[in-house]
């Protein structure tokens, strides 16, 4: 028995590898994707009071920082029993728009584009933003200032580029100028031209690498994503779930997903694995981010974005090939520009409205406690990856005793890890494994853009960890188990 591993996993968010097992004869009999950090946001919430989850969770990750924001502010205003003006929802939806465009961008250029613009097989020295470069500066210049235009909506609107802090109960802290709106109006328009220019670049390279799409990461899955009357939406909307022919499996709100998914824990990784609770495990394994979001929806609601989902659909149908989560990251990068354009046309955007106040004074902790009143509230959006869900209990005090976070890249897990196996049978044969192949195995979990701060959680009473507490001479004061 022979055991081959990649780690770590190249040009991805967190920590992972993969490790690949053959027989004497050299065959794959068995290959997995593992995630070996872990963090326990969840358990760091528990005692914190619900309106510090928007300031806290953003710090989850540097790159989904404004889903978390955004995903969490949602879950508090229902236990405050706030519902925000729209215009305040509005700013909300431009600074996840903001997110998409800084992360679709950084993703396809830095971190999935090396593959299919330098190849599979290129020195790996240069498999990467520097190689990008090299080859076609003005294409990496492209990237760069993409990217800087998400990350500008998201400082006006959020207040600072990287975790912002604007999103409260019952709607915003503050609003944007009739000067800063123009601002980025100008901005967003800019980042549509520049988006045409990178879709230029990237249609031949589907064409270049159709082998590739059809070879790497093979499954057919279930797939989930909001939607509204048929129309792709990021920020809210119920989910919808179809089968891997395209019908509609499934419809709920944010409040009612525990009925529908559930998760498991498999030794290899510290990644759970949603699956949908109906159908089972592993037969009830679904994917969310952009493939399955445009597989869901039946249109794309701005110009030019609703063009070129409509040449993909046409193209692809029901999309099930992993590489394809490149392709339609590029349709959402456009259509997250094309829809902040629309947002920062309409005056409205700054108007003073955004916040809807308590109905009646909070009551002291004590008055609270004695109260008694426990509250749920259930935050649910698209982040860029895909479905992310805020599940939040507090007691009488508004403090938060369970929390429970259910992440994109956790609902591709098992798709990630099924992929990884049947493309190893597939290509792996012998002693003898090039750069080039290993590199393919990499390319398939690339494809998804996991995010594994984000992602590595427990289920409550799997996994324990232990913390040992040593002094300042380094006698072991106490062993705590974390659950």
């Amino acid at each position: 028995m022979k055991s081959i591993e990649i780690h770590p996993v190249t040009r991805i968010e967190g920590h992972a590898k993969i490790t690949v097992q053959e027989d004497d004869a050299g065959n794959v009999t068995d290959a997995h994707f593992h995630v070996m950090e872990i963090r326990g946001f969840e358990k760091f919430l528990e005692g914190a009071a619900v309106e510090e989850a928007p300031r806290i969770t953003p710090r989850i990750c540097g790159i989904c920082q404004t889903a978390h924001h955004l995903s969490s502010a949602k879950a508090t205003d229902q236990i405050f029993g706030l519902e925000p003006p729209q215009t305040a929802k509005n700013l909300r939806e431009l600074m996840l728009l903001g997110q998409y465009i800084h992360s679709h961008a950084l993703h396809f250029y830095f971190l999935g584009a090396p593959d299919l613009v330098l190849g599979p097989d290129s020195d790996p020295a240069l498999r990467n933003v520097v190689g990008i470069l090299k080859k076609d500066p003005e294409l990496a210049k492209m990237a760069i200032a993409t990217r800087k235009i998400g990350q500008e909506i998201t400082s006006v609107v959020g207040g600072k580029p990287i975790s912002p802090v604007t999103a409260i109960p019952g709607g915003q802290s503050k609003g944007i100028t009739s000067e800063e709106r123009e601002k980025l109006l100008s901005r967003a328009k800019e980042a549509v031209g520049l988006i045409e220019q990178g879709m230029n670049v990237a249609k031949p390279l589907f064409e270049q690498y159709a082998e590739a799409i059809e070879l790497l990461g093979p499954v057919e899955t279930h797939f989930g994503g909001i939607t509204k009357d048929g129309s792709l939406e990021f920020y809210d909307g119920p989910v919808k779930i179809i089968d891997k022919t395209g019908n509609s499996v499934y419809e709920f709100a944010a409040g009612d997903y525990l009925d529908y998914i559930e998760e498991k824990v498999q030794p290899w990784s510290y990644l759970k694995f949603p699956y949908l609770k109906q159908i089972g495990f592993p037969e009830g394994n679904y994917r969310v981010g952009p493939l399955a979001r445009l597989n869901v929806v039946d249109s794309v609601g701005t110009e030019k974005a609703s063009a070129l989902f409509g040449e993909y659909r046409d193209k692809f149908g029901i999309a099930q090939n992993a590489l394809l989560y490149h392709y339609a990251r590029l349709i959402e990068l456009m259509f997250a520009a094309e829809k902040s354009v629309q947002l920062l046309e309409d005056d409205s955007l700054t108007g003073t409205d955004i916040r809807q106040g308590l109905s009646e004074p909070l009551m002291t902790p004590a008055e609270a406690k004695e109260s008694g009143e426990a509250k749920r509230g259930v935050g649910l959006i698209e982040a860029s990856r895909g479905i992310l869900i805020h599940d939040y209990e507090t007691d009488g005090a508004g403090i938060i005793t369970r929390a429970n976070l259910i992440v994109s890249t956790g609902q591709n897990n098992l798709s990630m890890d099924i992929g990884v196996r049947e493309t190893a049978k597939q290509l792996i044969q012998g002693e003898e494994v090039s750069e080039g192949l290993k590199n393919q195995l990499e390319m398939i979990v690339r494809a998804y853009d996991p995010c594994l701060s984000c992602a590595t959680h427990m289920l409550n009473g799997e996994s324990p960890l232990k913390v040992d507490i040593h002094d300042s001479e380094g006698k072991l004061v106490k062993t705590q188990i974390l659950r």
